[in-house]
């Protein structure tokens, strides 16, 4: 008996043993579980391929055949996201009775009395479906329901089973919560995901029509304009403006060099004439390099040409070429538009859209030097009909008033001196108004570039009574549009000396000074005080000849001294594109 006693004492703790590593052996198996699902959840973010991989897992995992995931709304909206090796009663005509009408256990989801893991006795779904069809339910009649939940937020519902199996164990219960709850976190992750994914692209799609929009309106305003240095400081001020950026500029190509000539700074936009030279070994610059490549550039660190940009407040900026739009011609370079800002490089959404902005600009600029020409030809045909109908009408009344007065004088042989005497006074203002009407017909006649602006001079200074000295180098070569505006400077010049130096000669000097090209028209004649060139610059058509020279980049500059004559000097870039 004794020995008996032993031997059930034995066994009893033999037994304790096995039930306790048993238990062990289980816990560790679902743990495993677990672990393998977390890991199959953190290799997707989209919602149904991350809910369909784990859904097939599980079953992999704890050996069950069949299972499907639903997604819930607000009562009556559902959505089937996932399912596996569905019985053919359910997959029947693509799925349709997983999309049906709402099963027993949505309805005690949607009343919430599905707080934890429960036995289906028998499915109602499978049970409907088998009725209204002769498809096999392949022996499957109950399954396990799950809620997905998380942090008392609940998403829908876990179903599984297995052919002939009616009944889950508590330990399979809560190992199914435990990979419900799981789930939860996943797809609440998810969907925090994809709310964040749907903000940054709301941001994005705003970002990108605030830009169109700011775009738009600087496109809109520069299209109103028909004067290029309102167009460049427009330009500048608006983008400044509008996108908030530190910085813009705008480069124009003249001959060899760029200058800058719109600045908007910190909400102060000037107008500049700031000149560097265009060689190659500047072609590290940013600017030059945008320029002589006509691509865009971005900052990388390196120095400016032009100080007034100040790389140090503009940690980031861009060039973009500016060109001449010729369809059947080679784009000419007109120049670089420069923007400079403190935070952020510029995205490459950013500089195409700033592209299509510099060639808007390039475009404003052509048609404002289309618009130029345009006029410069309405002003010369104006000049020209002026010119024919003084010389058809008051030149030839004037002529005919001269030899009438010269009529009268024969008839009357001096009878009576006071009336000869009226009448040569006439004859004489009739002369002089002669002179001064034909002089002021040859300067309202049409510049010809044929002749050039030296013999154009030379001819104009006969016909005024003037000899004039030409002093010029072989190597100065001038822009049309630059030799235009000289002569008209020269035309004028040379019209003073006639009027007021006192004097018959006058010295015409042409030279070139370094990327520039000075005329200077010089006299010996009267001169004035330094003090009344302001009184004089009306009548001697000083403001004019100011308003011309600016036309071309320039400026002018009078020198005079009284009884030692006037030096009158223009000063223009040796090219001038627009």
């Amino acid at each position: 008996m004794k020995q008996a006693s032993i031997d059930r004492s034995t066994l009893s703790k033999v037994g304790g043993v096995k039930r306790m590593y048993e238990d062990k052996t289980l816990q560790y198996k679902d743990l495993l579980i677990l672990k393998t699902i977390a890991e199959t959840l953190n290799q997707n973010h989209d919602m149904k391929p991350m809910l369909q991989t784990t859904l097939e897992k599980l079953l992999e995992l704890t050996g069950l055949k069949t299972g499907w995931i639903f997604l819930a709304d607000e009562e009556p909206i559902y959505h089937h996201v996932a399912d596996h090796n569905l019985p053919p009663v359910l997959a029947q005509d693509d799925k349709e009775p997983m999309r049906g009408e709402v099963c027993f256990c949505l309805k005690l989801y949607w009343k919430g009395l599905l707080s934890q893991a429960v036995n289906i006795i028998e499915c109602e779904r499978l049970h409907d479906s088998n009725t209204n069809s002769q498809c096999d339910t392949n022996n499957l009649t109950h399954h396990a329901t799950v809620p997905l939940t998380i942090c008392g937020e609940r998403f829908g519902v876990l179903n599984v089973g297995s052919p002939g199996k009616e009944h889950f164990s508590d330990e399979e219960l809560a190992l199914l919560e435990g990979v419900a709850f799981q789930i939860g976190t996943a797809v609440e992750r998810t969907r925090l995901l994809e709310q964040k994914e749907k903000l940054a692209v709301d941001k994005i799609a705003r970002y990108i029509v605030d830009y169109y929009a700011n775009t738009n309106e600087v496109t809109r305003q520069i299209w109103t304009i028909n004067n290029l240095n309102e167009l460049l400081l427009s330009v500048v001020t608006n983008i400044g403006t509008y996108f908030d950026w530190s910085t813009v500029a705008i480069a124009i190509h003249q001959g060899n060099r760029l200058t800058l000539r719109a600045l908007y700074d910190k909400d102060n936009p000037i107008l500049m004439n700031d000149s560097v030279h265009l060689q190659q070994k500047e072609s590290a610059d940013m600017i030059h390099k945008a320029f002589t490549e006509q691509k865009v550039c971005q900052s990388k660190n390196e120095t400016f040409s032009f100080a007034a940009l100040r790389q140090s407040e503009n940690m980031f900026s861009i060039a973009l070429p500016l060109k001449k739009q010729e369809p059947l011609l080679r784009n000419e370079p007109l120049g670089i538009l420069f923007i400079g800002r403190e935070t952020s490089t510029f995205s490459e959404l950013e500089i195409e859209i700033l592209t299509m902005l510099a060639y808007h600009i390039s475009l404003a600029m052509e048609r404002i030097r289309l618009y130029d020409e345009w006029q410069d030809l309405l002003l010369s045909e104006e000049r020209n009909r002026l010119a024919l109908d003084l010389h058809d009408s008051v030149n030839q009344k004037l002529f005919s008033l001269s030899l009438t007065a010269q009529g009268i004088k024969e008839m009357i042989n001096d009878q009576n001196p006071l009336v000869v005497d009226g009448i040569n006074d006439i004859q004489l203002l009739t002369q002089e108004t002669l002179t001064e009407m034909r002089t002021l017909i040859w300067q309202l006649r049409p510049y010809s570039a044929e002749k050039g602006m030296i013999v154009s001079l030379k001819e104009y200074a006969e016909k005024i009574g003037l000899h004039v000295t030409l002093q010029m180098k072989d190597d100065v070569h001038f822009p049309v549009e630059v030799e235009r505006i000289l002569w008209r400077i020269g035309q004028e010049a040379l019209n003073n000396v006639s009027k007021h130096a006192r004097t018959n000669h006058a010295t015409i000097k042409i030279q070139s000074i370094e990327d520039h090209i000075q005329m200077s028209v010089t006299d010996h004649g009267c001169g004035f005080v330094p003090e009344q060139v302001e009184l004089k610059a009306a009548t001697l058509g000083i403001i004019g000849m100011k308003e011309r020279a600016l036309q071309i980049n320039g400026n002018l500059h009078i020198s005079s001294m009284e009884g030692k004559g006037t030096i009158i000097s223009v000063t223009v870039p040796q090219s001038r594109e627009i």
